[in-house]
């Protein structure tokens, strides 16, 4: 049976969730993976009141929608940064108080673990976000960075995340990190020394988006072949890297959009990501949940990038074969 085709709605939280929905549907996705911004799912409110996850729940079912998993990047991105004005402007105000940067981290973890409760008021046995990272600044080791500042940086995020998974580990609802830059995980190697901080625990899995590990250089499929039992979700997002002799590959502080960047996000099948290859490593590993379209192109309508977007997953994925195809030479 073919996988759900969703729709994150993050980067449509410009607009009500009924107004939302009814475009998904019109385009032709299954579900939507909703936002914790916005109106489309507020966690204070569902676990204020049945009523609330009832009120998401009819909308999604009046356009034939389900979901399947609920992501709150930005509140997750403020557990473990160094907290600066940036995240003021994705932070609600409640959560921001007075800024003082501790405060912050400990409010925002604190609404992680609600976040989890809130799950699994909808029904919802996922969570995708990001963690913050006490170490993402070190990125380039100058002035000189020590083996001992890293792991510091790891045993840190782990005091404050484990907390946060035992919540989710109450609710019955797993954590799905979108490995990613800024992240304390963004390729192959840190999420293993991520995972290894948190002792291999299994709530913390991954959130596979191909866009952010194609342009720095990683094996797509070679990811999801080494994480195979951590994949608790996916993400369809595409990127090209544009390098031309004058960009960086860090982008030279240009914002997405600028055609002098190194490289960019892409609607799906529009740049160099290879969906093919991940999703015959997604039939490896046996993954059945959604594909969930996190639609990013700074050159392209959104509602024109959705539909395609939505077409485009429909005619790639596929189920594995349960039989050899040269099985009807085999003699008995």
């Amino acid at each position: 049976m073919p996988r759900p085709v969703t729709l994150f709605t993050g980067q449509w939280a410009d607009l009500p969730l009924e107004i939302m929905a009814k475009k998904a549907s019109e385009f032709g996705y299954d579900g939507l993976e909703l936002a914790c911004w916005g109106d489309h799912f507020e966690v204070d409110k569902a676990l204020e009141s049945d009523a609330y996850c009832r009120s998401r729940r009819d909308i999604l079912e009046q356009h034939e929608l389900a979901c399947y998993a609920i992501s709150n990047h930005l509140v997750g991105q403020c557990v473990c940064d160094p907290i600066d004005d940036r995240h003021r402007a994705i932070l609600p105000d409640r959560l921001w108080g007075d800024g003082d940067p501790e405060g912050v981290r400990r409010r925002c973890a604190e609404e992680m673990e609600a976040t989890a409760h809130a799950a699994a008021r909808l029904g919802v046995k996922v969570v995708n976000g990001f963690t913050g990272s006490p170490v993402w600044h070190k990125l380039y080791f100058f002035p000189p960075t020590s083996q001992d500042e890293i792991d510091a940086g790891l045993r840190e995020f782990a005091d404050r995340w484990n907390p946060i998974l035992d919540a989710f580990d109450e609710a019955g609802v797993r954590f799905a990190l979108e490995v990613h830059p800024t992240e304390i995980a963004y390729d192959i190697h840190t999420l293993e020394r991520a995972m290894d901080a948190l002792g291999r625990r299994e709530t913390f899995g991954v959130n596979y988006d191909p866009s952010h590990l194609v342009w720095q250089g990683i094996d797509c499929a070679r990811f999801v072949d080494r994480f195979a039992d951590r994949i608790y979700h996916v993400h369809v997002k595409d990127a090209i890297r544009t390098l031309n002799g004058e960009s960086s590959i860090l982008a030279s502080h240009l914002p997405f959009g600028d055609p002098r960047r190194g490289w960019d996000f892409r609607s799906p099948g529009r740049g160099e990501v290879d969906f093919e290859e991940i999703i015959r490593a997604l039939n490896r590993a046996a993954y059945d949940g959604p594909l969930s379209v996190e639609w990013e192109d700074s050159a392209m309508d959104r509602e024109h990038g959705a539909e395609e977007a939505c077409a485009f997953v429909r005619s790639l994925d596929f189920a594995p074969s349960s039989v050899a195809f040269d099985a009807a030479f085999e003699k008995e």
